[in-house]
């Protein structure tokens, strides 16, 4: 299966991966991921196939009415992880719960929550990396220079300003599929 996806993503699509091509999966075995900018549908077959070339698991949360029977059994298979989002709990600690059920898990995420264009980024994600005590990995999903540029593990400070401007930073001039929602 990685054959196949290397073959599709490079040589194929005509990607390539930089920076952290790792995801620094030796060492870091705990994260959220954060995909930017989100802006069509086909970031997600890039983020599959990004993962299998990279050789690195990751995660995805899902809502638990997706996950009976055989499409839930396959959801589960890809790496997702049911959540509940009917009940009164605190998403954020429920979700940095998971984190603490599991030897391994990287969960990826979009700041912006939304395909559209938008002028900032939900907070979610921080404070579950916050919650958890993992760092924050991003990746790039440049369509207009084909590529994922993946950064070295990030761990958030108290100061989310800071934080929202370092991380806003290496997304800079990146430009997603649908140009004008990036």
């Amino acid at each position: 299966m990685r054959k196949l996806a290397k073959f599709i993503y490079f040589k194929v699509l005509g990607w390539r991966i930089t920076g952290n091509v790792t995801f620094s999966k030796d060492t870091v075995k705990k994260a959220v991921l954060i995909a930017v900018p989100h802006t069509s549908w086909h970031d997600f077959y890039i983020g599959v196939l990004l993962r299998q070339v990279a050789h690195v698991k990751s995660n995805f949360i899902a809502k638990k009415e997706l996950f009976i029977g055989p499409i839930g059994w396959y959801l589960k298979a890809i790496g997702g992880a049911p959540i509940d989002r009917g009940n009164k709990q605190n998403k954020v600690e429920a979700i940095a719960q998971l984190f603490n059920e599991r030897e391994e898990f990287r969960l990826a995420l979009a700041p912006e929550g939304t395909r559209k264009k938008v002028t900032e980024w939900r907070t979610g994600f921080y404070y579950i990396a916050k919650a958890a005590n993992v760092p924050i990995i991003m990746f790039t999903l440049d369509f207009k220079n084909k590529q994922n540029n993946i950064s070295e593990p990030f761990y958030p400070t108290d100061d989310l300003v800071a934080d929202f401007k370092f991380m806003k930073a290496f997304f800079e001039g990146v430009e997603g599929k649908v140009a004008a929602y990036s």
